[in-house]
């Protein structure tokens, strides 16, 4: 966790004069001027607290503060000048966020004690952000979890939909690629209300009753209502809500999470067509001509990486293995069907612990084979 203070001023001989009071106290690094201490932190951040002066050349610190908001939203930020107008500060806290805001001169007990404070509240913060994100991987990984094993058709479609968005993401470096492969592995959460056979129907490409066709088409909703109230998660959930529909001619316009949001609405849309050809037999290139002629609006590198991902291969250590002698960690190379030819467990799943107790009862009582086809790839 960093400790770092930066102070910015367009006065060397202020800087300095900081420096010394505080440098056998803080650890401190200064900037001449807005601009430099916007590269300063793009080069040798994070900070944990940027002290700002208000009355600086090209850009005050209103403008200043509210930019490091938008590159380190935790940094905490304090407003240190000698105009004491109101109305100066209202716009410094509104702006940009401003923990304090302190008046010229100040001394070094304030300054000291008030950087003390930012410290304090930069550790908090980052404290809570631990806290939540730990948290929302925990819930996205038991919502993933019971999707695997309540309905094993939607969870392997959305995991080859992640596989798709994870090498667009990184392919095309989107920032927040996390939220759009969150997005993508809870898209078919949904589809937990649908029936087993409707399920594969649709996945398989068949045709559907126009009962079945509009409750599949209403899963997306269901995926947004349950995962609406969870913490950081309105975003995904718009997201998930949005994946059938064409984005609006204005999709890149508002602001920056609006423009995510519809670009992760659009690339899951984009993948779960990309991967119905493929289910259909198609080659990635019919795939791909297919997206380029329904998808008018779809960025051509989009499709173009999508191209270049080569398809899954199975394990190179493929083995049977009794029921009884799979462990989590194991990947089936083999669909899993009861006798009765429901879908038990996809090909291409992760053995976890729940599914596991799954494939042992199902085993115990004779409704599946009593042995699997898996390989060993994901074990360390």
């Amino acid at each position: 966790m960093s400790d770092k203070i930066l102070l910015v001023d367009d006065e060397p001989a202020v800087l300095q004069g900081y420096q010394r009071l505080l440098h056998s106290q803080f650890h401190v690094t200064t900037a001449v001027g807005a601009r430099s201490g916007l590269q300063t932190i793009n080069r040798q951040g994070p900070f944990a607290v940027v002290v700002s002066d208000m009355r600086m050349p090209e850009m005050d610190g209103v403008e200043f503060l509210r930019r490091v908001l938008t590159l380190a939203p935790e940094t905490v930020r304090i407003m240190l000048t000698g105009n004491s107008d109101q109305q100066t500060a209202v716009g410094a806290v509104n702006e940009g966020s401003v923990f304090r805001f302190l008046t010229k001169p100040c001394n070094k007990e304030t300054l000291s004690k008030t950087l003390m404070e930012g410290l304090a509240q930069y550790r908090m913060i980052c404290a809570e952000k631990e806290i939540l994100e730990k948290t929302l991987k925990g819930m996205i990984a038991v919502l993933t979890e019971v999707l695997s094993v309540a309905c094993p058709a939607a969870f392997s479609r959305a995991a080859r939909v992640r596989r798709y968005i994870q090498h667009v993401a990184d392919r095309l470096s989107l920032p927040n690629s996390w939220k759009y492969e969150v997005a993508a592995m809870l898209s078919q959460l949904g589809c937990v209300t649908l029936e087993p056979d409707t399920i594969e129907a649709i996945y398989s490409g068949s045709e559907l009753t126009p009962a079945d066709q509009a409750q599949f088409l209403n899963h997306p909703q269901i995926a947004r209502e349950l995962l609406k109230n969870i913490p950081r998660m309105e975003p995904v959930a718009w997201m998930i809500a949005h994946q059938n529909q064409p984005l609006p001619a204005e999709w890149n316009m508002g602001d920056r999470e609006m423009k995510e949001m519809r670009l992760g609405a659009q690339l899951i849309r984009a993948a779960l067509a990309f991967d119905l050809q493929l289910r259909k037999g198609g080659s990635r290139l019919d795939a791909a001509h297919f997206l380029s002629m329904k998808f008018a609006d779809l960025d051509s590198k989009v499709v173009e990486a999508m191209i270049e991902l080569e398809p899954e291969a199975a394990g190179k250590d493929s083995r049977s293995v009794p029921i009884t002698e799979l462990y989590p960690g194991m990947t089936l190379d083999q669909e899993v069907r009861s006798k009765a030819g429901i879908l038990i467990a996809a090909k291409g799943q992760e053995i976890t612990a729940p599914l596991l107790l799954k494939l042992k009862s199902f085993a115990a009582k004779g409704s599946i084979e009593d042995k699997a086809l898996v390989s060993f790839r994901k074990l360390m």
